[in-house]
């Protein structure tokens, strides 16, 4: 095995043994990007300078006993809506361009407490408002698996880097499905914890009361590990709560006797043949492992996208109203007054998606729709809590797909906002109901491309949803390696190599 090929805790453990140093980890990821970041342009920003320097730092530490957890001298790269003090955070938006944080995220902080090496900033989709990452403003991700395909979004740098070799491991941000969904077109792990065990304090908010950050594996075992690390509670974050986190200790291969529900309504119209063979005999393999599997309806599915759509715009008008070219990032050159200034700045600033999603929650918070969208939308949210209460009443866990079909192509997503829209259906309500959930590949389709399967946990169940998950990627077996591992070209249809903006190194 390389030492590419390590999981983050594999790679942890060869530091630890001497095997290898943190230099030699960071090099070998380094070596990696430079042969394959311009086939799949993952990252915005990168800096070997630092990394270096900082692996020597955590090589010393190491040495001398005083870090010893599972992630020391591991190489990860964190989305590029989560503040990196003195490193550029763009939100892949040029209004925050030039933008540096004087602070880090609170789950940076625990990273690098923790010995881990941030590499650089992973592309996304513009301030998190997307499914494909080809909205932002530094030019489009592409998918390891085959680049004419997306990656998914909007932490798609984050995963497609995960899946490209680029990292060991990524942070990610979850709002309605932001982890999740690049997780299972990509084929490696996703976690969305519970909202309020990972700290907001420096995430750059598009949705507050839905988003949530959380890791991005290439197995279950990690993802543990990481969400341990990430969690804790911060004083600087009012939702934060106090809990526990001893996420490891849930890896077991055993779901004897674990109820698991799966909604009739994930397996209805809309969704792949492909994808449902595929969800369903994964869980057969949980069934002969011991789970008790029953199928259900879970009411209200085809209200939650209105309902999220409606909530999280309105919460992104409010949100991004700061970005205004007077405190920090881009401010237009050519402005008559102050209102000028605002305009232009916006205007100029903002991606059309962006702008859509303003103008969408500005439109539902007027005087003469608050009642009508906004307020509506608040009573559907109660009501989908209230129907997963009822489910958790009789299940552990609840299994389905994470998107209807596989990664859908280059272009095609983005001329039909709806129908991108529409490809959150199964990932939305787990963050309007504030729940744990987990995406981990579950098979390959005929063409090629990764299967996601999802398990959604009630409210601090992480730990079922990780036994769950571990259980069935013991049963699974080692997932395939994308073919961006192989060392073949990533071509687009006409031949050429095309991924949009190189990650320039800061």
């Amino acid at each position: 095995m390389s030492l590419l090929e390590c999981t983050a805790l594999e790679l942890a453990d060869k530091i630890k043994k001497k095997e290898c140093t943190c230099q030699d980890a960071v090099q070998a990821v380094f070596a990696q990007i430079e042969k394959q970041e311009k086939n799949y342009h993952c990252y915005i920003s990168l800096d070997k300078e630092r990394a270096l320097k900082r692996a020597g730092e955590v090589q010393a530490a190491i040495d001398s006993g005083e870090l010893a957890g599972p992630l020391a001298g591991v190489p990860v790269a964190v989305k590029d809506n989560i503040c990196t003090e003195d490193v550029e955070t763009t939100c892949a938006s040029r209004i925050l361009s030039g933008f540096v944080p004087t602070f880090s995220a609170e789950a940076v902080v625990n990273l690098e407490k923790a010995g881990a090496i941030i590499l650089g900033k992973t592309n996304m989709d513009e301030f998190a408002m997307g499914s494909t990452t080809e909205t932002s403003a530094y030019g489009v991700t592409r998918n390891p698996w085959n680049p004419e395909h997306v990656p998914g979004g909007s932490s798609g740098g984050s995963a497609a880097a995960v899946a490209a070799g680029e990292c060991y491991f990524a942070l990610g941000s979850d709002t309605g499905g932001s982890i999740r969904q690049p997780a299972g077109f990509c084929g490696v792990v996703g976690m969305k914890p519970t909202y309020g065990t990972v700290s907001r304090y420096g995430l750059i908010a598009y949705g507050s009361s839905l988003d949530q950050i959380g890791p991005l594996c290439r197995d279950v075992s990690d993802c543990a590990a990481v969400l341990e690390v990430i969690s804790s509670h911060d004083t600087k974050d009012s939702t934060s709560m106090e809990r526990e986190t001893d996420f490891t200790s849930a890896l077991t291969a055993d779901v004897s006797g674990m109820r698991i529900g799966i909604p009739r309504d994930y397996l209805g119209e809309g969704l792949d043949g492909e994808v449902k063979e595929a969800v369903l005999r994964a869980a057969g393999e949980l069934e002969k492992k011991g789970a008790v599997l029953e199928e259900f309806d879970l009411s209200l599915v085809e209200y939650a996208i209105p309902a999220y759509y409606t909530i999280a715009s309105a919460e992104a008008s409010s949100n991004l109203e700061r970005f205004d070219g007077i405190k920090y990032g881009y401010r237009a050159k050519d402005y008559d007054g102050l209102h000028s200034m605002y305009k232009k700045t916006r205007s100029e600033g903002f991606g059309p998606e962006v702008k859509r999603r303003i103008m969408l929650g500005s439109f539902v918070l007027s005087s003469g729709y608050y009642d009508a969208y906004y307020l509506k939308a608040l009573k559907v949210k109660a009501l989908i809590k209230k129907a997963f209460d009822e489910a958790f009443g009789r299940f552990d866990c609840l299994l389905g797909p994470v998107a209807p079909t596989t990664a859908p192509q280059l272009g095609k997503s983005l001329t039909d906002p709806l129908r991108m829209y529409l490809g959150d259906i199964y990932t939305i309500s787990v963050n309007l109901a504030g729940l744990p959930a987990v995406s981990l590949p579950c098979g390959v389709s005929s063409d090629g491309l990764p299967i996601g399967l999802q398990l959604i946990g009630d409210c601090f169940q992480e730990k079922k949803l990780i036994r769950a998950a571990y259980t069935y990627e013991q049963a699974r077996g080692k997932f395939p390696l994308s073919p961006a591992w192989e060392g073949r070209n990533a071509k687009t249809a006409d031949g050429t190599v095309n991924a949009g903006t190189d990650g320039k190194e800061a």
